[in-house]
């Protein structure tokens, strides 16, 4: 799950947790499982389910493999997966709602596992999409694929914002500034934060053994968003359909390695 992003705290963050090599095993093992959980819900998933069933399959799966949903109770959050809708940007709340023919919606699941979190999501087509939406969701996990080209020891943490945010542009498209990427493994949030749009040369340098999120989330309208009710769900300001990926990423010695794979 994304993190809010606030400028103003980047002072306040923690420092970046270098992982050791026994940690760095905990997390792919946790890594590997969520990408299996969003496999599992890949098969399942189609017109007429709903996002409680989505939970439920997730929730059930991921005890079934000796692990806990981090999303569960997480500063309060009702459920073990958030289901994002068409518009909703991230933090969906499943609950009744039925998919239909033509949604696009994001799974994103984090399991602890041995106490290793791992933190992936993916977006699916439900039928036949309109073009638009099948362009955005194309183009963004096109965004995701070149952030992760961008991440090697000694490359700056904003060349993979701005990677992102051309390649949207370039499409047409916008790119949420209100919440990001971020380091993940010991815990569910660390430092630091990865946001999805800026200038090369930013940042801090990347270190090996460092394990983030990039997860860029875009938008066929205006990038700004709003906050529901619920004081969770992340909508577009302007009713605009939103997509979003997601992978868990180490820094090697030579590039990345994404650990959010099902092998």
């Amino acid at each position: 799950a994304a993190a809010t992003h606030k400028p103003q705290q980047q002072a306040k963050l923690r420092r970046v947790i270098v992982k050791t090599p026994e940690q760095i095993t905990g997390i792919r093992n946790a890594c590997r499982l969520a990408s299996q959980t969003l496999d599992m819900v890949g098969e399942r998933i189609t017109a007429g389910v709903t996002t409680e069933d989505i939970n439920t399959w997730v929730h059930d799966f991921t005890l079934a493999h000796g692990a806990t949903p981090a999303p569960l109770g997480y500063h309060g959050f009702p459920k073990s997966v958030c289901t994002s809708l068409n518009h909703v940007i991230c933090h969906g709340i499943p609950d009744g709602t039925v998919l239909q023919d033509g949604d696009i919606i994001n799974v994103d699941v984090t399991p602890i596992l041995d106490g290793y979190y791992g933190d992936s999501s993916r977006m699916f087509i439900i039928g036949d999409a309109s073009e638009e939406a099948q362009a955005l969701v194309r183009v963004a996990k096109e965004c995701l694929d070149l952030g992760i080209e961008q991440v090697k020891p000694g490359a700056k943490l904003g060349n993979i914002g701005h990677a992102i945010q051309q390649h949207a542009e370039g499409h047409g498209f916008s790119v949420v500034r209100d919440f990001a990427g971020h380091g993940t493994g010991v815990e569910f949030h660390e430092a630091p934060q990865v946001v999805h749009y800026g200038q090369l040369g930013m940042g801090m340098a990347l270190r090996p053994n460092m394990t983030f999120t990039i997860e860029p989330m875009i938008n066929s309208g205006r990038y700004e968003s709003r906050i529901l009710a619920d004081r969770w769900t992340a909508v577009t300001v302007d009713g605009s359909l939103s997509a979003q990926w997601e992978h868990t990423i180490l820094v090697t010695d030579t590039g990345a390695e994404v650990l959010t794979v099902s092998s």
